[in-house]
Formats: structure tokens, C-alpha cells, sequence
């Protein structure tokens, strides 16, 4: 069984901590990854651009003018895309660009993410991360007591001090487990975890 360093917030060792290896030992499945990734992203995206056809602007529901007689080309509606504010004629329509991945196939993607944070040397485990108060110098400090930079922090639950003092620092993330996904494990470097919410991860994860 794997096991990683236990820190304090002073960046003392107080311990270790047994991990599962089926969370964060398992084979690095790059594929999987790449595809959970592509998938996150492409779900994302709104595809709620579109403009009006003819048949949508409203008004001109009547012949302009006569068929003939008046020296003007033949018009049946002011709608049509040639009249300013009519329609647009081929123009974008509303896409929806949702992919499907299964929910054994997603968990196995974000098992290969943490382990391979894990094999990298790129997660740290604090006993616990709270803030006496709302401070982003006290919240910069532990990152600087660990020398880390860009980094994903994951919390085993709500912590307004912590979440609050973290919202302006630049290249950070505080999530909560519940919300941890694919693409911001591999977005952020580094990988914070409190003991508790390496627990709950572990039992999130399972198979």
C-alpha cells in the first residue's frame, strides 16, 4: 500500500498516511484521460449562438406592394434577408456539442489523474487547512511555507475562511470533493488535500 508524507500547515511532518492504490497508485491510463478531458470541455461549451430566419422576425405579414405596376422587382414580405431587419439567411443556428462518457469509464479517468499527481510528486496531504480569519496573506503564506505555485486545494467540506482568503490568489483553486473533476486535476500542477478529504475521495472513487 502506498503512502504519502502528513503535513501540518507549518509544513512539519506529523505522519503518514496509508493511501488506497486503487485511487492514487493505479496504472496511468493516458487515453482515458485525454477523452475525459475533451469530453469535460465539450460539455462546457453554451452552442447557444443563432440568429433569426425569415420565418422568425416578426411583422411584415403583408404583400409591400402590388405585383406590378409600381417599377419595383416583385416582393412578397419585408422578412425576407435582403430587407434590413428582415431574416438572415444561413446563418448560425443553436448547437448543442454534449458528449457522452460512462460513469465506471470517468471514475477510472480521475483514479489515472491522481495517480499520476501522485507518481510526479505533485500532491501534498495537510492534516487540516483552516484559517483563523478571512486572509489571503495567511492563505499565500502556507502555499509559500510548501513552495508551491499553481494548485488545485480540496477540502472535505464548507470552509468560508479558507474559501474566501483563496478567491483573489492568482492560479489557485479551492473545491470542495463533491465538485472535483478531471479537467482541473490536470489544469493545476499541484494537488493540495486535507486528510479528510483524501477519505472521502477514496470512498467517492471506488469501483
Amino acid at each position: 500500500m502506498a503512502t504519502i508524507d502528513l503535513y501540518n500547515q507549518q509544513k512539519q511532518k506529523v505522519g503518514e498516511l496509508a493511501l488506497d492504490d486503487t485511487i492514487f497508485n493505479a496504472e496511468v491510463k493516458e487515453y482515458l484521460i485525454h477523452e475525459a478531458v475533451k469530453i469535460f470541455l465539450a460539455n462546457r461549451r453554451a452552442g447557444t449562438v443563432a440568429v433569426k430566419t425569415r420565418a422568425q422576425v416578426s411583422g411584415g405579414g403583408k404583400k409591400p406592394y402590388k405585383q406590378k405596376g409600381t417599377g419595383n422587382a416583385r416582393q412578397g414580405c419585408i422578412r425576407a434577408p435582403h430587407y434590413p431587419g428582415g431574416g438572415v439567411a444561413h446563418g448560425p443556428k443553436a448547437k448543442e456539442y454534449n458528449l457522452a462518457m460512462n460513469k465506471k469509464a470517468r471514475k477510472a479517468a480521475i483514479r489515472s489523474a491522481l495517480s499520476l499527481r501522485f507518481k510526479d510528486n505533485q500532491m501534498t496531504v495537510l492534516d487540516s487547512f483552516n484559517l483563523a480569519d478571512i486572509s489571503t496573506k495567511g492563505f499565500v503564506g502556507v502555499l509559500t511555507q510548501f513552495e508551491l505555485g499553481k494548485s488545485l486545494v480540496v477540502i472535505d467540506g464548507p470552509n468560508n475562511n479558507l474559501e474566501l482568503s483563496a478567491r483573489n490568489v492568482k492560479d489557485v483553486k479551492v473545491t470542495k470533493v463533491e465538485a472535483i473533476n478531471i479537467f482541473d486535476i490536470m489544469k493545476y500542477p499541484n494537488i493540495i488535500f486535507t486528510q479528510d478529504a483524501v477519505r472521502k475521495v477514496e470512498g467517492a472513487l471506488q469501483s
